[in-house]
């Protein structure tokens, strides 16, 4: 892009790994290019192996140059609110250290004012019940990161969406704000008569009542197909086919679900026997029970109910609205 003559602004943060900052800004209209980088720190011209390893004070950051007459940086401080948890202050996900913590670097006085307005009102509204810890900070020297890190997402595509997905963040950015995103999703649980309307009485008596479902006669306890299962009730996904196995019980079996943060466990002491009862968190859905007698690697077997679930096949999953779990499914 041509510069000359145009005014443009710089706007810096960090939000954990660059790879995964950089394409959120890089999307929207007024920003003209964003450079993963390190800054924060006092030594000079740092490296990868030396921030990544906590052997600098630097952390990881972007820089972004836009045109403020078509951005504003008020703009970009939203877009940054809603890429990181603000409430963490030991890392970024399932990156530990105080070098992928959240700041804020202002090139101003305006930029300072406009970030502490931005984080007051984030505080006040009740979003995060933890408090917010994001630092506001002034900018120091950026360095900008090896070639390989910029543009990562593009690059390496296949990897990069593993990564993201592996690391929680996807997962834990939907539950915070899709009630912003996708507010028809967030309404409050149906009542028990709506439900009656929309469930079949199996699925009625499973998922309300904490019935069980016979063995061997139910939809998916021999299901192979790739895809992932989801609450019948609210939609929110649970468990993966890659984590499913052959238990011999005639119930599906998982090794583990797609979330555990999307599960509740409750002592469970009917049958004459105390087992831990798992529940959707949404929903409250009856789904099953859990035991320690499954295989590699976590030795648990998650024995769920069919009449508790919805699969919805891997060449489904875009248009049922479910598009960040292709990434599952993918192959080198």
């Amino acid at each position: 892009m041509d510069l000359e003559n145009k005014e443009v602004s710089l706007a810096t943060f960090s939000g954990g790994c660059f790879w995964c900052m950089e394409s959120p800004f890089e999307a929207r209209e007024g920003v003209i290019d964003v450079i993963s980088g390190y800054t924060g720190g006092k030594e000079l011209d740092p490296s990868y192996e030396a921030v990544a390893s906590g052997k600098t004070s630097h952390l990881e950051a972007i820089q972004i140059t836009y045109d403020p007459a078509q951005i504003t940086y008020d703009t970009l401080l939203a877009i940054f609110w809603r890429q990181i948890d603000p409430t963490d202050d030991g890392g970024s996900f399932v990156d530990r250290g105080a070098h992928y913590r959240s700041a804020i670097f202002y090139h101003d006085e305006e930029q300072k004012c406009a970030a502490d307005t931005s984080k007051s009102e984030l505080e006040t509204s009740g979003k995060f019940p933890k408090p917010i810890v994001t630092q506001i900070l002034e900018a120091t020297p950026f360095y900008a990161a090896e070639s390989y890190h910029q543009d990562y997402y593009k690059k390496n595509e296949t990897h990069y969406k593993r990564y993201r997905a592996g690391s929680g963040r996807d997962t834990y950015l939907k539950k915070v704000w899709e009630d912003e995103a996708n507010p028809e999703k967030n309404n409050q649980n149906p009542s028990k008569a709506a439900l009656e309307e929309k469930l079949t009485p199996l699925q009625f008596k499973v998922t309300q009542e904490d019935s069980t479902e016979p063995p061997f006669q139910n939809d998916y306890w021999d299901n192979k197909a790739e895809g992932i299962y989801v609450d019948i009730v609210s939609g929110e996904p649970l468990f993966s086919s890659l984590d499913k196995f052959d238990s011999g019980t005639g119930w599906p079996s998982f090794t583990q679900s797609i979330d555990s943060e999307g599960l509740t466990e409750k002592k469970d002491g009917s049958m004459y026997m105390v087992r831990t009862e798992v529940r959707s968190k949404k929903a409250d859905s009856h789904l099953g029970h859990l035991f320690d007698d499954g295989p590699p690697p976590t030795g648990q077997r998650y024995c769920i109910n069919s009449a508790s679930l919805r699969f919805i096949t891997k060449i489904d999953l875009e248009k049922e609205g479910y598009g960040e779990f292709t990434v599952l499914f993918d192959k080198e």
